[in-house]
Formats: C-alpha cells, sequence, structure tokens
C-alpha cells in the first residue's frame, strides 16, 4: 500500500475508533447514572453552548447595527497613494456561462497596468471554457490562461498553486470564475497590507442574482447577514475575521512560506485561515471591497455546496483546534473566538440533537418537561435571526425583502441535515474530492450597483457585455 492509501486508511480507522468510543461512553453513562439524567445532563450542555452563541451573534449584531453603515460610507483612505505589484488569480472549470462577465469585469479593474498580471486557469474544461479565454487571452495581452492537463488533481487549490508558481507580485488576489468585482476592488483590498503583519484580507460578496429564484433570495439574505454583521463583527470586535476564498487578497511572501493553497481539503479557505494565524499573521475585512457574484438556483446544489463546506469546515477543526489552544501567536480571547469560529458547522449537529431530545421529552422521556429545554434553545436561533434582521437595515434592502426572513426556517433545518451528514461522513472517513459549484450564467450587475448599495431583489435589465469572438 502507498504511503498516501495507508495515510487514508489510518484516518478511516481512526474516526471508527471514535464513534466507538462515543458509543462505550454513552451507555456507561445509562448504565452507571441512568437514562433521564445522562439525558438531563446532555441538555444542559447544550443549552450552555447555545448561550454562548447566541452572545457571540448578538454582539457581531450590536456592533454591526452600530458602526457598518458607517464604515461601509467612509472615505477611501488611502487608495491612491499604494499601489504594490499584484497577480489576480482565478480557476475556472467549466465555467462557459458566466467566464466572459468574469473576464470583461477583469480587465475593467481600476489598477496601473504595468502592476497588475490576471491569470486564468483551465482547468481541464470539458465545454467551451478554454476557447473562450484562449479568445480573451489573443484580443487583450493583459490576460494570461493557464490550461491544466486533465487529472493534474487539487482542484481549486492545485490550480491557483500552479498559478502562483508563475506569478511574480507582492499580493495575489482570488476571484471565482462567476464573481464580477467593482472597478476599485483590488485598490482597498491591498492598502491594508501596508501593515507588515496583515497576511490576508477578505472583501464583501454580493449576491446579484437574488431575484432568480426564492433560493436565490434567500440566500441573498444570508450573504448580507455573513458579510455585513457576521464577518464584519469578528473584524470590529476580535480582529478575527476569515479569510474566505474569493475576493480575497493574501500576501505572496506569506503564501509561499505556508506552502501555498492546501490541496488537501475542501474549504481551502478556511485551512489558510488558520494557517495564516498560526503563523502569526492576521487576517483582515474590508466591507467596502465588493463583488458580485451567482447564487446556486435549486435545493440540490445548495445541498452540495453547503455539504462540501460543512465538511470542509469540519476537517479544519478536528486539524486546528489543537494548534490553535497551544499557539503563541494568540491570546486567550483569540482562541476562545476562534474555536467557537471553527465549531459553526458543529452547532447545528448540536441543534439536532436538542430537538430530538425536546421531542423525547414531549413524549415524556428525560425526566423534565419539554420546556425546560426550550427557552435557551430557542436562542440558538434568536441570534441568528438578529443577524439576519441587521443585515438587511445595513444593506438597505427593499422593505418586502424582510419576508425572505420566514423562508429561513427550512433553511436551518436543511442546514441541520447538510451539516450533520457532513458529520457522519467526516466521522466514517470520507474523502470529498474539490467539486465547482454548477452555475446558471445568470446577467451581472457588476457595473449597475454601487458598492455601498447592493443588489436587491428588484428584476434589473441584463446588461449586455462585449464578448469576443469564438470559433465553432
Amino acid at each position: 500500500m502507498s504511503a498516501g492509501g495507508a495515510a487514508a486508511q489510518g484516518r478511516v480507522e481512526r474516526h471508527w475508533v471514535a464513534l466507538a468510543v462515543y458509543a462505550l461512553v454513552l451507555l456507561a453513562a445509562f448504565a452507571l447514572i441512568g437514562f433521564d439524567l445522562t439525558l438531563g445532563i446532555a441538555a444542559g450542555v447544550l443549552n450552555v453552548v447555545f448561550l454562548a452563541f447566541f452572545f457571540r451573534h448578538l454582539a457581531f449584531a450590536v456592533s454591526a447595527a452600530r458602526w457598518a453603515e458607517a464604515d461601509l460610507e467612509a472615505a477611501g483612505v488611502g487608495l491612491e497613494s499604494y499601489a504594490p505589484p499584484v497577480a489576480v488569480l482565478v480557476a475556472c472549470k467549466n465555467e462557459e456561462l458566466v467566464v466572459d462577465g468574469m473576464v470583461s469585469a477583469l480587465l475593467g479593474l481600476d489598477y496601473p497596468g504595468d502592476r497588475l498580471t490576471i491569470v486564468v486557469v483551465d482547468d481541464a474544461s470539458e465545454d467551451g471554457t478554454a476557447a473562450r479565454l484562449d479568445a480573451w487571452a489573443a484580443s487583450d495581452p493583459r490576460l494570461r490562461v493557464l490550461h491544466r492537463a486533465p487529472g493534474a488533481g487539487g482542484g481549486k487549490s492545485g490550480a491557483l498553486n500552479d498559478a502562483l508558481a508563475g506569478v511574480d507580485a507582492e499580493i495575489v488576489v482570488v476571484f471565482d470564475a462567476d464573481h464580477e468585482p467593482a472597478r476599485n476592488v483590488l485598490r482597498r483590498l491591498v492598502r491594508h497590507f501596508r501593515d507588515p503583519f496583515v497576511g490576508a484580507v477578505m472583501g464583501r460578496c454580493v449576491v446579484r442574482n437574488g431575484a432568480d429564484s426564492s433560493l436565490a433570495g434567500t440566500i441573498f439574505v444570508d450573504y448580507l447577514s455573513g458579510y455585513l454583521v457576521n464577518e464584519y463583527g469578528r473584524q470590529a470586535l476580535f480582529e478575527l475575521p476569515a479569510y474566505g476564498g474569493a475576493n480575497c487578497a493574501v500576501r505572496v511572501s506569506t503564501l509561499r512560506a505556508l506552502g501555498g493553497w492546501n490541496p488537501d481539503t475542501v474549504t481551502e479557505d478556511t485551512d489558510l485561515t488558520l494557517r495564516v494565524l498560526l503563523a502569526g499573521g492576521r487576517v483582515r475585512y474590508d466591507p467596502t471591497a465588493v463583488d458580485f457574484e451567482e447564487a446556486v438556483h435549486s435545493t440540490r446544489r445548495f445541498w452540495k455546496q453547503r455539504h462540501r463546506w460543512a465538511l470542509g469546515h469540519q476537517k479544519c477543526l478536528r486539524d486546528y483546534w489543537r494548534p490553535v489552544l497551544r499557539s503563541r501567536h494568540l491570546g486567550l480571547v483569540d482562541k476562545i473566538e476562534t474555536v467557537m469560529f471553527l465549531w459553526v458547522y458543529h452547532v447545528p449537529v448540536l441543534c439536532g440533537l436538542g430537538l430530538g431530545l425536546t421531542l423525547l421529552r414531549a413524549f415524556g422521556v428525560g425526566g423534565q418537561a419539554v420546556v425546560g429545554l426550550l427557552p435557551l434553545s430557542a436562542l440558538l436561533f434568536a441570534g441568528p435571526f438578529a443577524e439576519l434582521a441587521v443585515g438587511l437595515v445595513v444593506g438597505r434592502v427593499e422593505r418586502r425583502a424582510a419576508w425572505q426572513l420566514v423562508a429561513f426556517l427550512p433553511a436551518f433545518g436543511l442546514s441541520i441535515l447538510t451539516a450533520t451528514h457532513a458529520y457522519l461522513d467526516g466521522m466514517i472517513g470520507k474523502r470529498l474530492s474539490w467539486a465547482k459549484t454548477a452555475r446558471s450564467g445568470s446577467v451581472g450587475t457588476a457595473a449597475e450597483a454601487a458598492p455601498q448599495r447592493p443588489a436587491t431583489f428588484a428584476r434589473r435589465t441584463a446588461a449586455t457585455r462585449p464578448a469576443p469572438k469564438v470559433a465553432a
């Protein structure tokens, strides 16, 4: 057996051992202290966890409500006086529906041409992506196209690492293939690298197709909450935002010192966030560095996307919680917040357990009335709803968008299922290769929407973009 195969087999065996230990501990607790008391202790632990995350969500909501809007409208300090060499990298696989809008937006970026390199990687696409990229490169010398061979491996991380090897820049900025950045996004991202301790900077992503379906509208609101409230709060209160994987910048020296993006993960962004922090660097978040992306339309695509996010994030918890607690670069508060951040895709699993305990108590199992579990368990939903509501206010969306909050009731249920499924897959050692999210080719709005006024649910007239002619 190869070294890689032996390592994979070892991971599977360790995960099965962990599941066996869980079962033995539970059976021992039933035998020693009784069924009812065991469930009561479990409920108490869950309530403590839910309460901690409620206060975390509430703190983020309050900080965003208090300061976010002023920061969004703040003057652009240092936009013109600092322009280090930048390489923009994009990994593409079967992206012919969105590649023209993306390339057009990249070529329209406001940054000195002699300090900007644009590299788009065709990761062995099987559609017309390669031909369209080659046509763009032939018509504009600012664009480089790198073609990977089939089976090159590594997914997005492998493609970005191949591109990184051929660029000479101080800062690398990454976008996904469906992203269309605002013209000033590079200047807003790179200005933070004046601070030598900054290893990475994240910008804000806005869903551009919220009007296309009810699911896309729900994701639009979710992004408002995630970027205008959650990440803003992590920046404002702890200075510990996450590198998000797209519309993000990384210092090249930091990235190369860390060995590039990790091809052994499906959430290379969370993985890189932890490695930057453990190396003594910091991540910054700029809510004024805006780009526009496409939300998925179908529940199936949503499930696959969020399952991948949950599986990768949960793996990062297993990989990094011990190094985080031992790190000499992080203070006590930093360690607590970082571990809570790593736990966010485990909390839905705990929420499912809490709902199970509630049902048992409703039928008289567990020794206490059902109301004994409900008060604090409800806080787990109240915290995210507070963030969602503040996101709508700070984002200044149309009033009728508030009805989208109702859609989050089934969305929470779906998050419990996806996170739990991912947790079980991770515990039995199932490996998930990186897979692209399917696109629909929704029209872009980057040129129409002001950065501080995210796209609303109102449908817009499609903005036609010039696309090069591609031979059949």
